[in-house]
């Protein structure tokens, strides 16, 4: 008699079918990260996709099938946990604001976008304590305005601070236009709350002046580009609010002489001085030429500019002691002339200028950019020497040259000559590059100021930086993200 067909013993070949299930896709898991944050938590069109794989230069392209946007530190430790366990990339995301492609998904590579926009809640004020708790989505304009409506100032000013995030700022130690007073981001954290590669969040969030207890781990991931841990809320210093600020545009006969002009300033108005930004004559002409209602307010030309500004915290007001410090400076022939701002719309429109550089340069044609820094004092050389290679190389480029001189960093753009055809001009970028950045190695300086490295300069990383730098760096990052999920392929 013949079993039946259900008590038939399985042939080989469809018992292996039966034990062997399917081995889950990538685009499987999308469904668990979906349920965690839920139907507003995420978005996966490709109209909604597209404000975030938008890269701020357009120098890549950026590919993931998802954003994710949780609203909650322990969401993002479960959307990590998974993608841990499931090999699944994050690359974290605050305003998309950066410039060297470091929140970029690659594609084909199994990655999903964290974006951390919902995390947008001041936790704490004390003004007392001068700290704020704030968490990574909140925008820094936000943040600026929380700080000065409980009477106090956030140090951190950046041209981008109406959309970049806190903690895209901390990921790249973001530097910004009052650094020469309050330091870079990492100065301003006093602690942490981080989200690990496994899923773990450590809560340093203390808001010590003084802690030797231990390794300082808030360094480790300050700067760190999102590559050994995800940044959710940090505690961040707070500082007097100024009363008055004074703000002055200074010509000068190089730009050169802003180094021994920053000397001087400082020694007149110490720690009162907040900004002193450098501008290039080029970078000026582009910004009169290309940027509409714009004009300088010398009836002259002059070879650089200087924006600086100073700020009081007593009734006698700021622009006083600016102006006796310029009387000085110009009677010991270290500036040409001044043009000192008389009310708050002067002032805004000095700053307009400074901040009108980067679009004044996009609509004058293709440039080649690099965000560099140099120990202050080699500044001149640096410009003379750089200046010259660069010129020997391309004649007719025009060095556009601004930034924060005050802690030695400088954007040192090149705009194409007037008679070179766009694609021309950018096939040099390599030798170029390579001019520039062997020119800042042999000064002493780095090749990546406050932009990062992401990954455009990661050839710059390995070219310049040292072996044992490098092989520490590698160990760290193995230690904290063993498994490379956490924003691959950006620094190293």
């Amino acid at each position: 008699m013949l079993d039946s067909f259900s008590d038939a013993a399985p042939s080989p070949k469809s018992a292996s079918r039966e034990v062997a299930p399917r081995a889950p896709r990538f685009m499987d898991y999308l469904d668990e990260l979906k349920k965690i944050v839920g139907t507003v938590g995420y978005v996966d069109d490709a109209a909604g996709l597209e404000p975030y794989l938008r890269e701020w230069r357009g120098h890549y392209a950026s590919h993931a099938p998802i954003v994710l946007l949780p609203s909650s530190t322990r969401q993002v430790a479960e959307l990590v946990s998974i993608c841990a366990a499931r090999s699944i990339g994050v690359i974290p995301q605050g305003g998309n604001t950066g410039l060297v492609g470091g929140a970029v998904a690659q594609s084909g590579a199994g990655q999903v976008i964290i974006n951390l926009r919902r995390l947008d809640r001041v936790r704490r004020i004390s003004a007392g304590g001068d700290y704020m708790i704030a968490e990574a989505g909140c925008v820094l304009a936000d943040l600026q305005q929380a700080a000065a409506d409980a009477d106090r100032a956030l140090g951190l000013s950046l041209s981008a601070e109406g959309s970049c995030q806190i903690g895209g700022n901390l990921a790249t130690d973001a530097g910004g236009l009052n650094v020469l007073r309050y330091g870079t981001a990492r100065r301003q954290v006093l602690g942490l709350e981080v989200v690990l590669a496994d899923g773990r969040i450590w809560n340093g969030l203390r808001t010590l002046r003084k802690n030797t207890g231990g390794y300082d781990l808030r360094g480790l991931f300050v700067g760190s580009e999102g590559t050994l841990g995800i940044i959710t809320a940090a505690a961040l210093r707070l500082y007097p609010r100024p009363s008055d600020l004074g703000t002055a545009l200074l010509a000068l006969d190089g730009p050169g002489e802003a180094v021994p002009l920053l000397g001087y300033l400082r020694s007149r108005l110490a720690n009162d001085l907040l900004a002193y930004e450098l501008m290039s004559d080029t970078a000026l002409e582009l910004v009169c030429h290309n940027i509409p209602d714009s004009r300088s307010p010398f009836h002259q030309s002059y070879s650089a500019y200087v924006l600086v500004e100073n700020a009081a915290y007593t009734p006698d007001g700021a622009r006083p002691a600016l102006e006796e410090a310029l009387e000085a400076a110009l009677g010991a022939g270290l500036i040409r002339d001044a043009v000192i701002a008389t009310s708050s719309e002067q002032r805004r429109t000095l700053w307009r200028l400074r901040h009108s550089i980067p679009d004044a340069q996009t609509r004058a044609g293709a440039s080649i950019k690099h965000d560099i820094s140099l120990p202050i004092e080699s500044i001149p050389a640096f410009l003379d020497d750089c200046g010259k290679r660069i010129r020997a190389m391309l004649p007719g480029v025009r060095l556009v040259v601004f930034g924060h001189v005050g802690d030695g960093s400088l954007h040192y753009n090149l705009s194409e000559p007037e008679s070179m055809d766009s694609e021309v001009f950018r096939g040099r970028e390599p030798e170029l590059n390579r001019t520039v950045f062997d020119t800042i190695h042999a000064y002493g300086g780095s090749f990546s100021a406050e932009h990062g490295v992401g990954l455009l300069r990661r050839p710059e990383l390995h070219r310049y930086v040292d072996d044992v730098e490098i092989d520490l760096m590698r160990r760290i990052k193995h230690t904290l993200d063993p498994h490379g999920i956490l924003n691959p392929g950006k620094v190293l």
